[in-house]
């Protein structure tokens, strides 16, 4: 029953560094691609929300004729604004005002740039402009 050190078996240290060399490998070609899928997820949700305020100002104007005007702003979707154009009609639309998923305000134009009103978010950076995560996210990107 006596073993000896010559009949037992291991791994080499070349074998683990194959092994690590490999794991490194995937790991170096999977983290990137699963790191921007919270960057993704932050954009599809930006555009989700424009379509929601898109609806809530919707129904604005048809309670009160008109969008609210860019002074009003959307901050009118959640307390009855004042000055012009009046909202005679006022109901609240929105239980608060709207942020982008990285905790900027939607910006919101009327008359906009690209529609007849524009709903947007700045992206990550909040900044104008910009490319990728950092680009501008409008309702004149949506299927309407």
């Amino acid at each position: 029953m006596q073993r000896r050190f010559s009949d037992q078996r291991g791994f080499t240290l070349i074998e683990i560094m194959v092994v690590i060399l490999i794991l490194g490998v995937l790991a170096a070609l999977i983290v990137p691609r699963v790191m921007d899928k919270p960057d993704e997820a932050r954009v599809t949700a930006a555009k989700y929300d424009i379509g929601n305020v898109l609806q809530a100002l919707e129904s604005y104007r048809l309670d009160n004729q008109r969008y609210p005007s860019t002074e009003q702003g959307l901050l009118a979707l959640v307390q009855r604004p004042g000055g012009e154009p009046a909202a005679t009609n006022w109901k609240q639309y929105l239980k608060s005002p709207p942020k982008d998923p990285w905790g900027h305000p939607y910006q919101y134009l009327n008359p906009g740039i690209k529609g007849e009103i524009d709903v947007f978010s700045y992206g990550a950076d909040g900044q104008p402009g910009g490319e990728g995560v950092n680009a501008d996210i409008g309702s004149w990107q949506l299927n309407r």
